[in-house]
C-alpha cells in the first residue's frame, strides 16, 4: 500500500475495512467454533467496544500517570482470586493474553531461583506450546514427559520422577487445549512441593469456567489454589470470561513471586523502567473493556453463561458418540471437544472441508504420537442453539467423506519428505516444497483454499521439525509487501 497524498475520508476508511473483513470466518453467530468466544450476550459487544474506546489512548506503561488502571487490575485480580480459591496475600497481574501469562510465569520461576545454573521446568506433551516460548525465550531447558494414551491427562508419577535438582518448575493443564481434559493437579503439585519446586497450574481456557461450573454444582476436578503446592494460576478473560482481546491474568500464591515476574531498569538516563509484563507502553482498553464485562454480568451472568456452556458441551458430545464413524477422545472437563474417527474409512480432515463447505469451522488437529488426528472444538455459550444443527451437518459431512477420493499423500512421496533436513534447505528449495504441501500464499489473499485436507495429511506426515520451518517460511512469505 502507498499512502494518499491526502487523507481518505472516515467512511470512506471504514467502508474498506468492513469489505477486507468480509472475507473472514464470522466471530459471532455460533457456526466458528475455534479462535473466538461468543457469548451470545445482547449488548456485550456495544458495551466491551465502548469501554474500549474510553480507555483506548490511556497508557498501562506508568500506574501512577493513570491510577485507574491500578484500580480496574485490582478488581480482576480479586475476583478472579474469589472464583479460584486464592488465600490471603495472593496476586496477580494483568497481561496481554494466556502466552504472555505462562511466559511470564515461566521468568517468574526461573528468577526466583538465581541459585539454578541451568534452570529446567517439568511438563507434559500437552502443555500449551507457550511454555515452550517460555523456554525458548528465558533460556529453561523444557523436559517433556508423555501423557497417559488412553486419557490424555498428565501421569503424576512419570511427572514426579522427571523432577531433579536443576527444576525450577513443574506444569500442569487445567484444562490441555487439545482434549480438553484437566491433568491430576492434586499429585502433581503434591510431588512439587515435596522437592520444593515451584507447580504452574495452566488455567488460561478452562479455569474461570470451572470456577463457575464448581459454583452451578457440577463436579469438576481440583485444579486451583485450594491445592496445596499450586503456586500460580494463569486464566484468560477473553475466554469464557467473555471479554474484548487480548485480557489474561497471572496469578501468583504469594507477592514474593509476583516480583520475580517484573523486570526493572535503571540503567540508562532516563525514566526508571519498570514493568509488569512483556510489554512496557500498552494500551488500556483491553483491560477496561474486561472490566466493564466482569461488571455486567455479575455473578448471575457468569453463571447463565456457564450453564448454557455446559448444557451445549454434553449436547455436542452425546451427538458426537451418536454419530456413527466418529468418538470423542478422552472425557472432557471443560468446553473443548476433540473429535476422532471410530472407523478407517472416515478422514476427519476432509469431514473438517465438507462440514467448512456446509458453513462451519472446526480446527483440525494432526496426529501426535499415539494421539490421532482429530476435530477440535471449542464450545461456547453462544453454541447451545447450533448443537443441532451442527451435528445434522457432522453426520452428512461423515457420509460425505466414507465416499470422497483420498485426501492423502503419495507414501513415496512422504518417505521422502521425512528424510529432509530443514536446516539444509535453502529459500528455493523451501518455496518448492510449500508448493508439494500445497501452502500457496497467494491463495489466503483470495481466501483460504477451500480444501484443506490434502495439505494436513502431507503437514502431518513429515517431520515436526520441517513442518515447523515450512510453516515459518509460508508465514514469512505471506507477510510481505513484495517491494
Amino acid at each position: 500500500m502507498r499512502l494518499e497524498e491526502r487523507g481518505l475520508p472516515a467512511d470512506e476508511v471504514l467502508a474498506e475495512l468492513r469489505r477486507r473483513h468480509e472475507g473472514d470466518l464470522p466471530t459471532h453467530g455460533g457456526r466458528t467454533w475455534a479462535y473466538v468466544y461468543d457469548s451470545g450476550w445482547p449488548g456485550l459487544d456495544e458495551l466491551l467496544a465502548a469501554a474500549h474506546r474510553t480507555f483506548s489512548a490511556v497508557n498501562g506503561l506508568d500506574p501512577t500517570v493513570f491510577p485507574s488502571i491500578v484500580a480496574m487490575e485490582n478488581d480482576l485480580v480479586g475476583a478472579a482470586l474469589e472464583l479460584l480459591s486464592g488465600p490471603p496475600g495472593a496476586v496477580g497481574t494483568f497481561t496481554s493474553g494466556g502466552t504472555e501469562s505462562c511466559m511470564l510465569a515461566v521468568k517468574a520461576a526461573r528468577d526466583a531461583r538465581p541459585d539454578v545454573a541451568r534452570p529446567r521446568m517439568v511438563v507434559p506433551t500437552t502443555v500449551h506450546p507457550a511454555f515452550h516460548k517460555g523456554a525458548k525465550y528465558f533460556g529453561v531447558e523444557a523436559a517433556i514427559v508423555p501423557v497417559d494414551p488412553g486419557t490424555c491427562r498428565a501421569d503424576p508419577a512419570a511427572m514426579a520422577a522427571a523432577i531433579d535438582e536443576r527444576t525450577v518448575l513443574v506444569v500442569a493443564s487445567a484444562v490441555s487445549y487439545a482434549h480438553g481434559v484437566c491433568d491430576p493437579v492434586p499429585e502433581i503439585a503434591a510431588a512439587a512441593l515435596s522437592r520444593g519446586v515451584l507447580c504452574h497450574v495452566d488455567g488460561c481456557i478452562g479455569a474461570w469456567l470451572l470456577g463457575w461450573w464448581r459454583r452451578l454444582g457440577h463436579a469438576v476436578p481440583e485444579f486451583d489454589f485450594a491445592v496445596p503446592g499450586v503456586t500460580s494460576l494463569s486464566v484468560d478473560l477473553h475466554k469464557y470470561a467473555y471479554a474484548a482481546k487480548g485480557a489474561s491474568l497471572l496469578l501468583f500464591r504469594e507477592a514474593a513471586l509476583r516480583r520475580a515476574s517484573y523486570f526493572a531498569s535503571a540503567a540508562w538516563p532516563g525514566y526508571v523502567m519498570i514493568n509488569s509484563t512483556m510489554q512496557s507502553t500498552k494500551s488500556a482498553g483491553p483491560l477496561a473493556a474486561a472490566w466493564a464485562a466482569l461488571r455486567h454480568l455479575g455473578a448471575a451472568g457468569h453463571l447463565e453463561l456457564a450453564r448454557r456452556t455446559f448444557e451445549a458441551m454434553r449436547a455436542l458430545c452425546a451427538g458426537v458418540e451418536a454419530t456413527s464413524g466418529l468418538r470423542v477422545i478422552g472425557h472432557p472437563d471443560a468446553a473443548l471437544v476433540a473429535i476422532a474417527a471410530s472407523d478407517e474409512a472416515v478422514d476427519v480432515f476432509v469431514v473438517a472441508d465438507e462440514l467448512r463447505e456446509r458453513g462451519w469451522y472446526v480446527q483440525p488437529q494432526l496426529a501426535f504420537g499415539t494421539m490421532p488426528r482429530n476435530l477440535h472444538l471449542t464450545v461456547t455459550a453462544a453454541s447451545l442453539p447450533r448443537v443441532e444443527p451442527l451435528l445434522a451437518d457432522l453426520r452428512a459431512s461423515v457420509a460425505a467423506a466414507r465416499v470422497a477420493p483420498s485426501a492423502r499423500p503419495d507414501p513415496g512421496l512422504v518417505a521422502a519428505a521425512q528424510t529432509i533436513d530443514p536446516g539444509a534447505l535453502t529459500p528455493e528449495e523451501f518455496a518448492r516444497l510449500l508448493a508439494f504441501a500445497g501452502l500457496d500464499p497467494s491463495a489466503l489473499a483470495a481466501g483460504t483454499p477451500a480444501r484443506m485436507a490434502g495439505i494436513n495429511h502431507i503437514l502431518e506426515a513429515v517431520t515436526p521439525r520441517l513442518r515447523e520451518r515450512l510453516l515459518m517460511e509460508f508465514l514469512g512469505l505471506i507477510y510481505t509487501t513484495g517491494r
